[in-house]
């Protein structure tokens, strides 16, 4: 919806709205706030709130500290979930305190992004997010432990799947807060589910997937259970991924479509389907950011490992889902939700839009099972493997002229040192495994 100033400052005194959340994201992704009093809301619309960004994980040094929130009216929502003191929340662009755009500021890095889209010639870049979440039980002080809620699967309803109430409520609680909800239903691993929402454009596509992180995340806690988006929290089972059907229009055309094409798909979506694979190793580190994504990303467990794509088959990176029309798409899977989506639906972008620009030719399709090919076959076929750990996506992202450019160097920067940093913990610390593999045996 479009909101005005005077909007909402009407519906904030008619609903008895008591405290505001500025809510904007930080270059992990994670979803950071300032509260204020509804006294302090006219100012905040007037883009006068002040923060101090050295504090914000990848923001600035301390001696440059004073960053400025710029909400986005159109993000105006009341919280279902407060009933007394009710909390509406804005999401908020960052600015610096001369009046220009944070340079690492992940929604604006996406709309940068998006601007280059537009100089192209496209109005709008639409985008289908699939988040999947693990519901585990949590102990009598409410902290997670391992224990799932339910041993369902894939589509299994009560009383296999036990989140289904729970779930249900998610469902109710984003359409109070204006989401279009298509599906919701139990995933494949016991305690994993999904819940589709409607296709939008790119800026609201990733506004929406931090809304719903915080909206599953509070009602699962309501139902005594936590939520997790770890992309891979149990060895032996499927992972989370974050699907993301993805196509480009000009005006109401979808210009992924054509109909003389036999798949229905224009010389465009080739391009940019071309680019998406040709830089998929240098973006893996957005799109799979932690050490713990590389483990979603091995055969055997339906999530892609290797670049390719296909019409007919969900082994390869890229699918092409059935609808023709305003709905032709292409849907990249290997993306899971802890990637920050702002960043990671920028250097998808980025990537096609170079695709386009190079005119770059796009692989055959690989129709078979992509899992059960030995080595020998995937290399004849000329078949890419992702990165197998997040250093080798690091060495990858930080070779990439693309990748770069659209993380401009303030982020790229920051995001690098703050991974390098993650990957050095994690090679260096002694797991369980180890002691049970060696303890007794060296």
């Amino acid at each position: 919806m479009s909101f005005s100033k005077e909007d909402i400052l009407r519906i904030a005194k008619d609903e008895n709205v008591r405290f505001i959340r500025l809510q904007f994201t930080d270059l992990l992704g994670t979803i950071k706030n300032v509260e204020i009093p509804v006294s302090q809301l006219e100012k905040a619309l007037d883009n006068k709130m002040m923060f101090d960004g050295s504090s914000i994980e990848g923001y600035v040094r301390i001696e440059e500290s004073d960053m400025y929130l710029y909400p986005d009216l159109s993000t105006w929502v009341i919280f279902p979930w407060v009933t007394d003191s009710r909390v509406a929340r804005l999401i908020c662009d960052v600015y610096m305190p001369d009046g220009t755009p944070f340079a690492g500021d992940p929604r604006g890095i996406l709309k940068r992004c998006l601007q280059e889209a537009e100089e192209m010639g496209y109005t709008a870049m639409n985008v289908g997010p699939e988040p999947e979440f693990f519901l585990f039980k949590t102990d009598e002080r409410g902290n997670p432990t391992t224990e799932l809620n339910d041993q369902g699967g894939y589509f299994d309803l009560a009383p296999m799947d036990l989140g289904e109430n729970c779930r249900r409520e998610i469902v109710l609680t984003l359409e109070e807060m204006g989401f279009e909800i298509e599906a919701s239903h139990h995933e494949v691993a016991s305690g994993q589910h999904e819940i589709d929402f409607k296709y939008a454009d790119a800026i609201k596509a990733a506004d929406q997937i931090q809304t719903f992180k915080l909206v599953v995340k509070t009602v699962a806690r309501q139902h005594g259970l936590h939520a997790t988006f770890m992309p891979k929290p149990l060895f032996g089972m499927n992972g989370s991924g974050m699907h993301a059907h993805q196509s480009l229009f000009k005006g109401n055309e979808n210009v992924f479509y054509d109909e003389s094409d036999t798949l229905g798909l224009s010389k465009t979506a080739r391009y940019y389907m071309a680019g998406i694979l040709k830089h998929a190793r240098a973006f893996a580190a957005i799109t799979n950011p932690t050490v713990n994504s590389y483990k979603r990303l091995v055969p055997g467990y339906e999530a892609p490992c290797y670049v390719a794509w296909s019409a007919s088959n969900r082994s390869p990176m890229i699918r092409i889902p059935a609808s023709r029309g305003l709905s032709t798409r292409i849907e990249v899977r290997n993306p899971d939700p802890a990637a920050n989506p702002y960043l990671a639906l920028a250097v998808m972008l980025k990537a096609g839009l170079d695709g386009i620009k190079r005119q770059l030719d796009l692989p055959a399709p690989i129709d078979r099972n992509i899992y059960v090919m030995s080595e020998e076959e995937r290399i004849e076929e000329g078949i890419p493997s992702l990165p197998s750990d997040l250093k080798e996506a690091l060495g990858e992202m930080i070779r990439s002229h693309v990748i770069t450019e659209a993380l401009g160097e303030h982020a790229l920067a920051h995001f690098y040192e703050l991974k390098e940093i993650e990957w050095d913990i994690y090679r260096t610390q002694v797991h369980e495994w180890e002691r049970d593999q060696y303890m007794t045996l060296y």
